[in-house]
């Protein structure tokens, strides 16, 4: 098993990586955090897969489990669901002595971790993440949000769980498609912070990539626990974590997260801000072609969509703006990354 420390101001916790310890979930749990209760929180595709499973294997070791389903993708991270989550814990009789189990992909995360930051004034939560995103990216930080019809992300905080359990086996029954959409967040880690990983995807067939994915998920979170630990609160270098994402969250909005899944729209931000910060020499020449070869690798997208002036236009709406300012994070090279701050009237320089 991998073990990864997270240590911050608020909680200290551990991301744990095996294949097959979901089967040990129950008696992780109990390491843990005594709870009498325990509500999981999922989507209806993964309770079909694993919904039987998991109940059995915490009403195993005493847990009194109660299994909340909502519907998968994007649109569930509403206020609209989080209420409905709200109404479930309480039919269930949760308590802030009892605790929650978030298992699924991002969306899952996220919604079911604000509402373990907000019920009760906040009830503890342990997260296992099913997809990919999920766990390099999404399940640890503490970043847990629902979107509005105006932004991504807009109604959040930060609410770090007890600990993260990350079974690759998870990972054997997503669809090539869901799988190849979060290789975004890989192919992102790599181009922010290791050459050497951005090398050995380029390198590896489906085949050798599976084969070495629990040292992949390691490389990556382990990227992520440096940024974390040194600014939990996103006022600093954890920004960088942002790269593709100013233009990629817009993509989104614009097409009210139906076109474009999240994966494909950083991709398209990530190319697209590479090959403008290219052009005016901010970035070593050749590293948004690099990118391209390995976005399409992986059938993502890179190409900006039409309307891109009203994409652009939701830019404006996002958690990153500063007043008349935005953070945007670039590419010195492969391996690389800054932020650089620039005014509302150059967004368009940077992004048309």
């Amino acid at each position: 098993m991998l073990t990864l420390p997270i240590s911050l101001n608020e909680r200290t916790y551990s991301i744990h990586i095996k294949r097959g310890i979901m089967s040990e979930l129950g008696k992780k749990i109990k390491k843990v955090f005594k709870a009498g209760k325990v509500a999981v929180i999922t989507d209806k595709n993964v309770r079909a897969l694993y919904g039987k499973e998991i109940l059995g294997i915490l009403d195993l070791e005493g847990f009194k489990p109660h299994l909340i389903a909502v519907e998968p993708g994007e649109k569930s991270k509403s206020i609209k669901t989080l209420v409905r989550v709200y109404r479930e814990l309480i039919n269930c009789n949760i308590t802030r002595s009892d605790i929650i189990v978030t298992l699924g992909g991002g969306v899952v995360g996220d919604l079911g971790g604000f509402a373990a930051a907000t019920f009760l004034r906040g009830v503890p939560y342990i997260q296992v993440p099913t997809s990919l995103i999920a766990q390099i990216d999404s399940s640890v930080g503490g970043k847990v949000a629902v979107d509005m019809m105006e932004g991504k992300n807009l109604i959040g905080s930060f609410y770090q769980p007890m600990a993260v359990f990350i079974d690759p086996n998870f990972l054997d029954t997503l669809e090539e498609r869901f799988f190849n959409d979060d290789m975004a967040a890989v192919i992102k880690y790599a181009f922010i912070k290791d050459r050497q990983m951005f090398e050995r995807l380029m390198e590896y067939n489906r085949e050798e990539l599976l084969d070495d994915i629990e040292n992949i998920i390691f490389t990556c979170l382990n990227i992520k626990k440096t940024f974390v630990e040194k600014d939990e609160r996103d006022f600093g270098l954890r920004k960088m974590l942002n790269f593709g994402h100013t233009l990629g969250h817009a993509v989104e909005k614009y097409f009210n997260y139906g076109k474009y899944s999240h994966g494909e729209a950083i991709s398209i931000g990530m190319y697209c801000i590479t090959q403008k910060s290219e052009q005016i020499g901010m970035t070593e020449v050749g590293t948004g072609q690099k990118l391209k070869q390995l976005l399409t690798k992986y059938g993502l997208p890179y190409e900006m969509p039409e309307n891109s002036a009203e994409i652009v236009k939701a830019i404006f709406v996002d958690k990153k703006s500063r007043g008349d300012k935005i953070d945007i994070v670039l590419l010195r090279s492969i391996g690389e990354c800054f932020i650089k701050k620039i005014h509302r009237e150059e967004v368009p320089a940077f992004f048309l």
